[in-house]
């Protein structure tokens, strides 16, 4: 898998946002901390992934349309020629997102962009781009799904499964798939869904993060 595949199977715009959302949410509900939704990052709205093990995304929501940006540091693709961009992971890219490529948080300390994988969608495409006749055949041989963009399978349409499997590696418990869903769905807030994920919290810990991520809560 490429990042061709993962352009493939992305869900339109505002969906993504739901789902990152929804992401940012178990997570805090569960007491992770991978995922994180930042409803006033600067002018825009931005999502990210850490696992501390040196695998990231961002997904920039601008009102001319989403960029993302990853990085997996176990590929071939990070340390290409002494830190330099791999070739062609921007070829394509619109003139609306030339900012985000320049954008401390995402760059090196040479101002070179960090990352093994782009995207971008703008609001009136009917799909998700990627850099134009990207060539992965210089990537390890031994690489399978090289550039990590395999990290966005997440958002794509197995996110509850995907989730369940993450969090049960990390966390070593049993989780509710019913309230995984409920989530997912941005359905509002229970006290009856959030302890079948986290029997030690109550919807009244998580009004903060959820007014943060702009996730709904219930009506008490």
């Amino acid at each position: 898998m490429t990042v061709y595949d993962v352009a493939a199977q992305l869900p339109s715009i505002d969906v993504l946002r739901e789902r990152c959302k929804a992401l940012a949410m178990l997570d805090a509900i569960v007491g992770g901390d991978y995922y994180a939704y930042d409803r006033e990052w600067g002018e825009d709205e931005a999502a990210s992934m850490r696992n501390g093990s040196g695998e990231e995304y961002n997904v920039v929501f601008t009102a001319e349309g989403v960029f993302i940006r990853g990085v997996y540091h176990e590929s071939s693709m990070f340390t290409y020629t002494d830190g330099r961009l791999w070739p062609g992971l921007l070829d394509g890219l619109p003139e609306q997102f030339q900012a985000q490529v320049r954008e401390p948080a995402f760059c090196r300390q040479d101002g070179t962009l960090d990352a093994t994988f782009v995207l971008w969608r703008r609001t009136n495409d009917e799909r998700w781009h990627a850099g134009d006749d990207i060539d992965f055949s210089p990537a390890d041989d031994d690489e399978v799904d090289s550039d990590g963009s395999w990290l966005l399978d997440i958002l794509c349409d197995g996110i509850v499964a995907e989730y369940i499997e993450y969090a049960e590696e990390v966390y070593e418990i049993d989780f509710d798939r019913a309230a995984v869903e409920h989530v997912v769905a941005l359905r509002p807030l229970t006290d009856a869904t959030v302890r079948a994920l986290n029997p030690h919290v109550e919807v009244a810990d998580l009004h903060e993060k959820a007014e943060e991520y702009g996730y709904p809560v219930a009506m008490a």
